[in-house]
């Protein structure tokens, strides 16, 4: 049988509870006449039990893509470098997604929660105006 915890009504919970004993509360109701008895003289009539299920599932950040726009001054060299230094491509990786925005005009970078996203798109468009490149870069909802 699962193990209930005792907490009397109105009363605070003893310590820390975990995510089992959260889900297993045992509220005892005290009448004007027992406050003061330590026995349960009554043989646990007057108790309410109440057992509760909690399920914190947490929500999975949503999600965005980095993209990379296709210009007609940047080296495609560049645009390698910046993709091996800020999404941590290998050089055939990169290859292929500069190949890609080159040819197509937009290619995804990665794919990451809003926070991780908007700095890396800030990181690169940092890096190419200090290498005055006009290398644009964005991101959207996935």
């Amino acid at each position: 049988m699962a193990r209930l915890l005792d907490i009397p009504q109105g009363g605070i919970v003893p310590g820390p509870l975990t995510a089992f004993d959260a889900a297993r509360v045992r509220i005892t109701a005290i009448d004007e006449g027992e406050k003061g008895d330590d026995d349960e003289g009554d043989g646990g009539a007057g108790q309410i039990d109440l057992v509760t299920k909690t399920r914190a599932k947490p929500k999975k950040p949503s999600q965005f893509k980095v993209l990379m726009l296709n210009d007609d001054y940047t080296p495609m060299e560049f645009v390698v470098l910046v993709l091996k230094r800020f999404f941590r491509m290998d050089m055939e990786q990169a290859t292929q997604v500069m190949l890609h925005v080159h040819q197509r005009g937009v290619g995804v970078c990665g794919i990451y929660p809003y926070e991780i996203a908007e700095t890396k798109v800030n990181q690169v468009m940092d890096f190419a105006r200090q290498n005055q490149h006009p290398l644009q870069c964005t991101l959207e909802k996935a």
